[in-house]
C-alpha cells in the first residue's frame, strides 16, 4: 500500500543556491546530498548533485546537472500550472512567510483566497513557481466546504470527461466570501 511520498524531484540551476533558499528562507531541513558520475537506474554518464530537503515525512529533491543542456520548462503549458505547493498550518503563518520573502527581495503574489485554502505564490532561484497554502474552515450548507467538494468530485470528473467544459457543481466555491 502506498503510504505517502518518499520524495518528489525537480531540476535546479544551482544546488547550493537552492539549499540556501529552501533552508534559510522557507525553513526546510537540508537532509541529504548524493553526487555521482553515472545514473544508477540507467548507467548513463551524467554527473549530478542530488539534494533532499525534508517536508513533513517526505522530501523535496532537486538535481543539479552541470553537463546537460540549459534548464527549461514545458513551453506548451501555461506558467501558472506547474508549481510546488507546500502546506502551512494557518493564514497567520502564510502572512509571516509573505513578509519574510518580500523582505528578502522576492516578488510575492497574494494572498489569494481559493475558498478552501488561501495561498501566496513566488519563484525559487531556479524559476520554479512555489505556492504556500493554508487551509481554511470555509463552510457550505452547514458542513466543511472541502467535504462538499469531495462529494462532488466523481460527478464533476464524469461531466468533464463527457464535455471537456468546467462543470458548475461547485460554482459556490468562488463566491466563498459570503458563505461563512
Amino acid at each position: 500500500m502506498i503510504s505517502g511520498f518518499h520524495h518528489v524531484a525537480f531540476r535546479c540551476k544551482d544546488a547550493s543556491e537552492t539549499v540556501k533558499f529552501y533552508r534559510d528562507i522557507l525553513g526546510l531541513e537540508f537532509s541529504l546530498a548524493i553526487a555521482e558520475d553515472h545514473v544508477p537506474s540507467t548507467g548513463e554518464y551524467s554527473p549530478y548533485m542530488h539534494i533532499f530537503l525534508k517536508v513533513g515525512q517526505a522530501n523535496l529533491a532537486f538535481f543539479e546537472l552541470p553537463e546537460e543542456s540549459e534548464m527549461s520548462r514545458d513551453l506548451q503549458t501555461p506558467t501558472w500550472v506547474q508549481h510546488i505547493a507546500l502546506k502551512l498550518d494557518s493564514e497567520r503563518e502564510l502572512l509571516k512567510y509573505k513578509q519574510k520573502l518580500e523582505s528578502a527581495g522576492h516578488e510575492v503574489l497574494g494572498p489569494i483566497d481559493h475558498g478552501i485554502f488561501t495561498s501566496i505564490y513566488f519563484h525559487d532561484p531556479s524559476g520554479h513557481r512555489i505556492e504556500l497554502a493554508a487551509d481554511t474552515a470555509l463552510k457550505y450548507k452547514g458542513r466543511l466546504a472541502v467535504d462538499e467538494l469531495k462529494a462532488l468530485a466523481e460527478p464533476m470528473l464524469e461531466e468533464w470527461a463527457r464535455t471537456r467544459r468546467p462543470p458548475k457543481h461547485a460554482q459556490w466555491l468562488h463566491k466563498s466570501k459570503c458563505l461563512n
